[in-house]
């Protein structure tokens, strides 16, 4: 009977141990990346922050240099870093991978690039009036042109009767 108690709580011993065991491994392990904004223009700023990395790591993607991550004070377990995207950068889906403590996890399509927009004066891609601008423009000036000799002439005649 002593035999069988000792066994019985021997084993229990070792299943709570063995179900602990990955858990705390995991601690040490980079996991839940988050870049924000999600969407981002080239040029712009983006923060990314990771759980279950404790001791600061980097951070690398092909639309931004290798960055560093370092942690968060007051947040268990938790780094993250702010990274600038590249100006020569191509729009779409971007994966970023983080290496922390010598483990290494990569999130694919963590953040999309969008195109650039030129600011200023309507923020337009072309500069100048295209061939079909102007000859909008100019159909439009001549019609307006017609309209008001019409009516400069209809106006004439009718002071004349």
């Amino acid at each position: 009977m002593r035999n069988s108690r000792a066994l019985a709580a021997t084993g229990a011993a070792v299943a709570v141990l063995g179900l602990a065991a990955p858990t705390a491994a995991a601690w040490d392990t980079p996991s839940n990346i988050v870049a924000l904004p999600s969407v981002i223009a080239r040029g712009g700023q983006m923060t990314v922050t990771v759980d279950g990395c404790p001791h600061g790591g980097t951070m690398t993607s092909r639309a931004f240099p290798t960055t560093h991550l370092t942690p968060v004070k007051g947040a268990n377990e938790t780094s993250k870093g702010v990274a600038t995207i590249n100006g020569n950068a191509r729009p779409g889906s971007y994966d970023i991978t983080v290496n922390c403590s010598g483990r290494t996890l990569t999130r694919p399509a963590a953040f999309t690039v969008i195109g650039g927009v030129r600011g200023g004066i309507g923020g337009s891609n072309s500069s100048g009036a295209t061939p079909t601008d102007i000859a909008i423009g100019g159909g439009l000036v001549a019609a307006a042109v017609a309209g008001g000799g019409v009516f400069w002439m209809r106006r004439r005649a009718e002071r004349r009767v």
